[in-house]
């Protein structure tokens, strides 16, 4: 369970510049912003299998065990939902590290293969191997692929160990936003919630004003979302 840090004290966990911290025992926060902040739906990253009423069944991690914690973190920058996702259907999550705002997050930390084993996963791909992270960690960014999830951002550190997340390489400004299901969205409030750090109005106001969603969705739509 996430330990619940009060939103008044949050700014405290945004993640600082990265300043040459090393990963004791090759430990990373993986900072997932989409469905991935939910516990339930994480675990099938990690442990494999096919969550409920889902389209696709997971390989897991080579190694499945759980995150040694999870806390809630804001991000500089902008969550937004583009393409089409096989999963869900609807727009799918990215974040935009170079666009005005706030994102929410979540922290898991993990190891750097169980983050690199999540990416494989993310771009439907069995995990074969470690991602060579150390070389470019103090670059801040780099892309691994040509794919929609292959730009790892790494966006500061969090007591000392590297924060890393992974994007599409384009700006908001270079894509057509695209509206979000509501069981995607359903899902993003629940790992919100979960984290602990926000209320319900404030997740269905975030969430009402993210590009592909605002204009689709109004705050009582997903107030509605996360009550049920």
């Amino acid at each position: 369970m996430a330990p619940t840090i009060d939103a008044s004290v949050i700014a405290a966990q945004r993640p600082d510049p990265w300043n040459g911290a090393t990963a004791s025992r090759g430990l990373v926060w993986y900072i997932a912003y989409g469905s991935n902040m939910r516990s339930s739906r994480l675990r099938y990253y990690l442990s494999g299998g096919r969550p409920p009423n889902g389209a696709k069944t997971f390989p897991g991690c080579r190694d499945r065990r759980g995150p040694e914690r999870s806390i809630p973190v804001e991000l500089r920058g902008k969550l937004y939902f583009a393409l089409e996702s096989d999963v869900w259907t609807g727009g799918r999550a990215f974040f935009d590290p170079d666009s005005a705002g706030v994102a929410w997050a979540r922290g898991h930390l993990i190891t750097s293969a169980q983050f690199s084993d999540i990416l494989a996963q993310e771009m439907y791909r069995a995990p074969a191997g470690d991602l060579e992270l150390v070389d470019w960690l103090a670059r801040g960014r780099t892309q691994v692929g040509a794919g929609r999830d292959e730009t790892i951002v790494c966006v500061g550190s969090v007591d000392g160990y590297p924060a890393l997340t992974f994007t599409a390489p384009w700006r908001i400004e270079e894509i057509t936003v695209t509206e979000p299901g509501a069981a995607y969205l359903e899902n993003i409030a629940a790992g919100l919630l979960e984290a602990g750090a926000w209320e319900r109005r404030e997740i269905a106001a975030y969430l009402a004003g993210c590009p592909g969603a605002a204009g689709s969705w109004d705050e009582e739509q997903l107030m509605a979302l996360i009550d049920a």
